[in-house]
């Protein structure tokens, strides 16, 4: 590849670390700076069509399907790419951060797909980003090799799920990589620095480089992602249609444009997924204005309800009817030492699961190993001999933009103690996000970013619309605090209240509690080159 008409370098202002150097290489710098010459203005201008949107919709207007779209919804002709080598079946997908640890349970795991994840999953320090990478090159390398605090040593075996990369979103930076002082585009970094060292590799090994695309708020930035596919395989001589990426359908307004992100992906495309916690985040965050969409405890909020159903029937319907894979929710319940919890768990998770399956979804998420076998025998239950149900096309599902909205029949005043529950949630997560964990055991269940952005907007919500008092959610607050500090001692209690403040109590809801809390708390001195 050559770099002779770059104008600008990355410059890297990261610490180094232990084989970081095979990551960060000149002409790995060098792909980085060429993604970001081509896309770096686009990406500005998607947040300024963001920020409008939000916009009109606090001001009351009606989300609908667009009206510009029809012809692309009404041509029935058009279909996305067949699925790549070892995307054919996906019925169980395991996901995780990309430490070596999970790395070697979920490749071993009977999971058909692996989703590596730098999104929801992951605390973006330096050591975590890079380090990511390097577990990616391994695993690709098949040179995982971890030995359990039991003695077990787990190791790629001869069949190991297919590795799909979940980058960080479009509205996340990367502030240890930085051209001309502005820091590059997450989503670039984590996608190029995968692509640049691991997609010949897959390919020579018989799969290929392959996504999970998250966060994204309507089809025009499924179209910058897909210009920068082209561009990508253009440079590394690499036939245009080598890359899958499944599209997660996670906000409010993607729901409503499902067809035209398949579309504008198509010939990359390997399907949508339901990503449940965040969808509602967005449903929270667009319209927490609206006093009819407050919703109760999150444990009250299933996946049966009206609204969410409206959302995974069409997404089913949608992909089939374009040939595309529909990939099911998380299933994030932990084994646990309680006997009676654990089973009673397992029966919800059981109904989750037959649920998705008997409404035609190809796959599902799970976020430990232990739930595989139980998904896997639901889906084969259904499924039978075939790889998937994409023969389903779920004609009979009809679904409008109110039905999508129609939250007023779920949604209902908080508990006490589910104020008090999303209060410790996002307190606990942020400490463990703060401390370099993503993924986060929290009462029985593997919680996210996703979890505490729900959370922590809820709060916000219910406060807003006096379904709880501000000076019982501070006594709350100074009490979970208190209990935070007295049962991890090195927790930074101080940060940690600090962000729930800025991102629960302010004036206004701020987006994400991510982008302000890496910018403040997370990227300290020892991450930075002295």
């Amino acid at each position: 590849m050559s770099t002779t008409e770059l104008t600008a370098r990355v410059q890297v202002l990261g610490a180094p670390g232990d084989r970081f150097d095979e990551i960060l290489t000149p002409e790995a710098l060098d792909f980085l700076a060429r993604l970001d010459a081509a896309f770096a203005g686009r990406r500005f201008e998607l947040f300024t069509e963001r920020r409008r949107l939000a916009g009109r919709l606090a001001s009351g207007f009606p989300l609908d399907f667009s009206r510009a779209t029809t012809n692309i919804r009404n041509d029935s002709d058009w279909r996305v790419a067949p699925p790549g080598p070892g995307l054919t079946d996906r019925r169980v997908e395991i996901t995780g951060p990309p430490d070596r640890d999970t790395a070697a349970r979920a490749l071993n795991s009977g999971a058909q797909v692996w989703m590596a994840d730098f999104e929801d999953a992951t605390s973006p320090t330096w050591e975590n980003i890079v380090g990511g990478q390097l577990t990616l090159l391994d695993a690709v390398e098949r040179r995982i090799d971890v030995t359990a605090p039991d003695g077990e040593k787990h190791r790629p075996g001869d069949t190991i799920a297919t590795l799909m990369v979940r980058p960080r979103g479009w509205h996340l930076t990367e502030k240890h990589l930085v051209i001309d002082g502005r820091p590059l585009s997450a989503s670039l970094v984590d996608f190029g620095l995968y692509f640049f060292h691991c997609a010949r590799r897959q390919i020579d090994a018989g799969r290929g480089p392959y996504f999970y695309l998250p966060k994204m708020e309507h089809h025009q930035e499924a179209r910058l992602w897909n210009d920068v596919f082209v561009l990508a395989q253009d440079l590394l001589g690499i036939p245009r249609g080598t890359i899958r990426a499944t599209a997660l359908i996670e906000t409010v307004t993607a729901a409503l444009e499902m067809e035209e992100i398949l579309y504008e992906l198509r010939e990359h495309s390997a399907g949508l997924n339901a990503g449940r916690w965040d969808y509602l985040f967005s449903l929270i965050k667009n319209f927490a204005h609206r006093p009819d969409f407050t919703l109760p405890d999150r444990d009250r909020v299933t996946m049966t309800a009206p609204f969410l159903r409206a959302y995974t029937e069409l997404l089913v319907r949608t992909c089939h009817k374009r040939g595309a894979h529909a990939i099911g929710g998380m299933a994030a319940h932990l084994p646990g030492p309680h006997a009676a919890a654990h089973e009673a768990a397992l029966i919800r998770v059981r109904l989750d699961k037959e649920r998705e399956a008997e409404d035609g979804f190809d796959g599902t998420w799970v976020a430990d190993a232990a739930l595989v076998p139980l998904c896997r025998e639901i889906f084969d239950g259904v499924l039978g001999g075939r790889p998937h149900q994409l023969d389903r096309t779920r004609e009979d599902v009809h679904v409008t933009a109110e039905d999508l909205l129609a939250v007023r029949r779920t949604a209902g005043p908080p508990t006490l103690d589910g104020v008090r529950a999303g209060i410790a949630l996002a307190l606990r997560y942020f400490d463990a996000w703060l401390r370099g964990q993503g993924a986060v055991p929290l009462g029985g269940q593997m919680e996210d970013a996703a979890a505490a952005e729900m959370a922590r907007c809820q709060v916000w919500q219910w406060i807003r619309h006096g379904a709880v008092d501000r000076e019982t959610v501070l006594a709350m607050l100074d009490e979970e605090t208190a209990a935070l500090g007295a049962q991890y001692p090195w927790a930074r209690v101080d940060e940690v209240r600090d962000i729930f403040e800025r991102t629960a109590l302010a004036r206004t809801l701020p987006e994400f509690f991510t982008t302000d809390a890496y910018a403040r708390h997370l990227v300290h001195r020892s991450d930075v080159r002295s």
